[in-house]
């Protein structure tokens, strides 16, 4: 190919044993498909600093700029590169994905039928033999012997036949006891001494031999897929294959043969487990405190999680973790390591979803229901980039049952958007809805205020509440999320089951939307974010819907963090609007009178919210609540974080306890369990529905 030439210059990479960024110089050798680099170029003749080989191996651009991307070998091993513009790295990157391409097929071409193939676990050495010693990345055989019988030249492949499945079935059967024996020859060492259990290549070892059987169970299934599209005909153009959650249970493979290593919380008695708390629809004995949005200053923290920091350092930690759990783990229960904190409260997330609080006041202001309905997909889509605190994923605090947080935003209302000739007050009275009587009276002010609270209303399972209204505008938003985590191998999973409800009360309309999933994906590595799933938003009253499918990366072919959709009017099925785009880049809407518009999320302009100051805070708000463990961690003092945060989890579990013990449900503060939701106390649509009554029995 006139596009499979040599290329070499400078580019940045990012190294574990100098933090931060160091220039080298890069060859790519086509021909034996390698990615080699040196110190620099006058040091080219020498032996290589580091070798890729790019069969196989996958070529990611970086969400977190245009001048960053990833090489991740099939070996595992990883290289973070950073070019000098968006132009340079696009050039790399081709160059690499074309030579990868190339080896992957011919590797694919060459490569002999599995059932040729024979797999057998290697007994080499004492624990105290050399070979044993060694790093597993320099020693792979010493674990398993992998021989192959090669075809004749010149003939092809034959078509996999059913029987060659069941050959590989058994196979991977096979490879799973052979990797349930090495889980426990590494579990049968003493935990001190020269070579131990806890040896940091040895659980690299296991947390990758797991990921890698449920990879293998993936890979069988596209297997299956490929067999039964070559019965019927092939695989139509533009066809992806992506990667599956575990389709068998693996839970009894990977046992581990010691005791698991997990806090007394996992394994405690059910007696006390939090089920038996969790509050049941009953009267508020706590009184809900009215926050006052003049009290509240503009937000001046800025904690953007860009910076691997700890989590370097404590890279045998997570492996020690990660050897300890099994595919599809619930996570509920598991206290992880401080370090992969990010420095705020779930609540305070998913305060951070609504930084664009012009966009949420302006779908009210759609002059018809199809607009509404589509400003509402807009501003839905544009919400989970700011929600982000930077590129690298940690995880927020698990809110303490009880805790709050409150904020508010300040919208001047020229900035939200309006259709020309529109006018904010231009409704008929059969719209008007009046507002509650603290407000009348008042002068009116340039600017609309958006108000928002959340609430931990349970602990197992932990369930949040979040409310958001604009008083102004006669709209509120209700929402409670149930956070579901499970550890799916190299890459951890959180599906957020819960339902949103958006009620415009000058349209009478309300609006139910659920949330997708999320994942955090190369744990090991450095770790990144994905979002995943397909989610609804409806509105009964107008017939109009949307559907919106958040793309995975997929096994082969396509993009990251792709998201497609589109707005229909239910009764006629017409497709009113298509939208696709990376849900953290650049979103294109077209309409159906043709138009096309562009949304840039990088270059969007986010509201800071307004935060009352600590001294003025309840003990039980986010911020207050978890301010020392955030110190700590913004001085780097993981110790002390640890010693805060083991305190407050220890507070809660006595606590739950106590309640437990005495049978005391738990009782919330701002919002009431309905069904099998829950509700703010003081929606806006009973206070604007009450004051409307008041005002009729006056009149």
């Amino acid at each position: 190919s006139d596009h499979m030439e040599n290329i070499y210059g400078y580019l940045m990479k990012y190294t574990n044993l100098v933090t931060g960024w160091q220039y080298r110089f890069f060859v790519l050798n086509n021909d034996a498909g390698l990615l080699e680099y040196f110190v620099n170029e006058q040091s080219r003749h020498l032996k290589p600093r580091g070798t890729l080989q790019l069969a196989g191996a996958v070529i990611s651009p970086s969400d977190e700029d245009s001048h960053t991307f990833t090489v991740n070998a099939a070996s595992g091993e990883q290289y973070k590169l950073r070019a000098t513009d968006a132009k340079e790295r696009q050039h790399w990157v081709s160059r690499l994905q074309i030579c990868t391409q190339h080896h992957t097929e011919a590797i694919g071409k060459n490569n002999p039928p599995l059932k040729s193939r024979s797999f057998s676990l290697a007994s080499q050495g004492s624990a105290n033999s050399p070979g044993v010693q060694r790093r597993p990345s320099q020693n792979a055989v010493s674990f398993f012997s992998v021989g192959h019988h090669r075809l004749p030249t010149g003939k092809r492949v034959p078509i996999m036949q059913p029987d060659h499945l069941v050959d590989v079935r058994e196979m991977m059967s096979q490879a799973e006891g052979q990797q349930r024996d090495l889980i426990r020859s590494i579990e049968c060492l003493p935990v001190s001494g020269h070579l131990t259990s806890l040896d940091q290549d040895l659980l690299m070892l296991k947390a990758t031999s797991m990921a890698t059987m449920n990879c293998l169970n993936d890979c069988f299934h596209i297997l299956q897929l490929q067999h039964a599209s070559q019965q019927k005909g092939s695989l139509p153009p533009g066809t992806t294959i992506s990667w599956l959650e575990p389709k068998i249970s693996l839970a009894n493979h990977f046992k581990n043969g010691a005791a698991q290593n997990f806090p007394a919380e996992i394994n405690k008695p059910a007696s006390v487990r939090e089920e038996q708390s969790i509050a049941e629809p009953c009267q508020l004995t706590r009184e809900p405190e009215e926050i006052n949005p003049d009290e509240e200053l503009e937000d001046i923290c800025d904690d953007k999680e860009d910076d691997l920091g700890a989590v370097e350092e404590q890279r045998s930690v997570i492996l020690h973790l990660l050897s300890q759990l099994k595919l599809g783990m619930d996570l509920t229960r598991v206290v992880l390591p401080t370090f992969i904190l990010e420095k705020r409260s779930l609540l305070e997330m998913y305060a951070d979803f609504m930084s664009h609080p012009d966009l949420f006041i302006a779908i009210t202001n759609g002059t018809t229901p199809e607009e509404r309905m589509i400003r509402f997909v807009e501003y839905y889509l544009t919400s989970f980039h700011e929600g982000r605190k930077g590129a690298i994923a940690k995880k927020p605090y698990n809110p303490i049952i009880g805790e709050t947080f409150h904020c508010s935003w300040r919208m001047p209302k020229s900035d939200v958007a309006t259709d020309a000739g529109s006018n904010f007050s231009a409704h008929s009275p059969s719209e008007q809805v009046t507002l509650s009587k603290d407000l009348e009276g008042q002068t009116e002010l340039d600017y609309y205020t958006v108000k928002f609270v959340a609430e931990q209303v349970s602990h197992h399972p932990p369930v949040s509440g979040f409310y958001a209204e604009c008083v102004e505008r006669k709209m509120c938003v209700n929402a409670h999320v149930w956070t579901k985590s499970k550890f799916l191998g190299m890459s951890i999973g959180v599906t957020m089951v819960g339902e949103g409800l958006l009620s415009l009360l000058e349209h009478g309309e309300e609006y139910t939307f659920s949330l997708p999933c999320a994942y955090a994906r190369s744990i090991l590595t450095v770790p990144w974010v994905e979002l995943g799933g397909k989610v609804n938003i409806n509105c009964v009253k107008t017939g109009y819907s949307a559907s919106i499918n958040f793309h995975t990366k997929p096994f082969y072919g396509g993009k990251l963090h792709r998201v497609t959709g589109e707005v229909k009017q239910n009764t006629t099925n017409t497709v009113v609007c298509r939208v696709q785009g990376e849900w953290n880049s650049v979103l294109e809407f077209t309409y159906s009178n043709g138009e096309t518009k562009y949304v840039d999320l990088t270059k969007l302009s986010v509201t800071r919210k307004r935060v009352r100051p600590l001294e003025k805070q309840g003990p039980f708000e986010s911020r207050r609540l978890w301010q020392h463990v955030t110190e700590s961690l913004r001085d780097g003092d993981i110790d002390k974080a640890t010693e805060h945060k083991r305190a407050l989890e220890e507070r809660q579990r006595n606590e739950e306890r106590l309640r437990a013990e005495t049978e005391t449900p738990w009782c919330t503060k701002y919002f009431l369990k309905e069904g099998d939701g829950w509700v703010y106390h003081k929606p806006l649509w009973k206070t604007a529905s009450a004051a409307q009554t008041q005002q009729t029995d006056t009149n």
